[in-house]
């Protein structure tokens, strides 16, 4: 990208080619969202604005942000935005980008919630464990108005980042936000909860060094590395539940389609599950288990 007299419609020509050169995917829309970032203009505003000459400090500014691009670096990082639940939510180095599959479970923690009986859901207790920059607590804390709302990361970073969105999203009072790893933050609390939910990180430890570059240079391994095969925090997670779900309380858990099977097995091992189900994303591969604590 030479210097010279740029409009937004050629500069995004050349910034498109110029990633897609590099192997970025979707190029174009990276280069969109990128020049509408750096200008403070929707996307559909650079097609109404496509003569609009650019000065020479937005030049510039959009060259920064094309080169951290085509160095791998996720867009939500540049940006400092990832959109999940029709709603914006901060994200930064340190901290997992949500991804559109983590939409399941808030779908499905709501409709479990939901289909209460109403003594059961006048006030029903969730637990996002793991909650990473918020989005599962923000939106169900959104979504049901009565929810009580429990939110833990090991991460101080995420921690503070999820703190920062809920109360971005006027929801920081509903939420309590826990530092620690797993169960040991509510080890103390004495409650039982209606719902607990988490997105854990379920990558396999052996297939880490595959996963893309804007993933596996610059996202948080902490938040993405599940050990053997994957399955380390979510066999916990399941191992740990009867211990802080009420009798008929809901656990769902999200992790990859290979890992879903085993995951049933483990709770139909446990003699105290029911309604144990696998559901799939929107690319029609089983993302979320669900099971329902057997009233005993």
């Amino acid at each position: 990208m030479s210097s010279g007299s740029w409009t937004i419609g050629n500069i995004l020509q050349v910034a498109a080619d110029y990633l897609k050169k590099k192997g970025i995917s979707n190029p174009r829309l990276s280069a969109e969202i990128l020049l509408s970032h750096q200008l403070n203009l929707d996307r559909i505003d650079l097609y109404l604005n496509f003569d609009r000459p650019l000065t020479e400090k937005e030049v510039e500014r959009f060259r920064l942000l094309i080169r951290r691009r085509a160095g791998r670096e996720p867009i939500q990082y540049i940006t400092g935005i990832q959109e999940f639940w029709s709603m914006d939510f901060s994200v930064r180095p340190g901290v997992l980008v949500p991804r559109p599959e983590t939409e399941i479970l808030v779908e499905q923690a709501i409709a479990r919630i939901k289909a209460m009986t109403e003594s059961e859901a006048d006030s029903p207790r969730i637990l996002d464990m793991g909650t990473g920059c918020g989005v599962l607590a923000v939106s169900l804390a959104k979504e049901l108005q009565n929810a009580e709302i429990w939110a833990t990361d090991i991460s101080a970073d995420a921690l503070a980042t999820a703190r920062f969105n809920a109360e971005k999203h006027g929801m920081l009072k509903r939420i309590q936000f826990l530092e620690g790893d797993l169960y040991e933050p509510i080890s103390d609390l004495k409650t039982t909860f209606d719902l607990i939910l988490s997105n854990p990180p379920y990558v396999a430890s052996e297939e880490y060094n595959d996963l893309p570059p804007e993933v596996r240079n610059h996202e948080p391994r902490l938040a993405l590395d599940g050990g053997e095969e994957g399955l380390y925090f979510i066999d916990k997670i399941i191992s740990g539940a009867p211990d802080y779900l009420r009798s008929t309380g809901w656990i769902m858990i999200e992790m990859a389609p290979n890992q879903t099977e085993k995951a049933v097995k483990l709770l139909t091992q446990m003699n105290c599950f029911g309604k144990i189900s696998r559901i799939k994303d929107y690319s029609h591969l089983y993302r979320v288990v669900m099971a329902k604590k057997l009233d005993m």
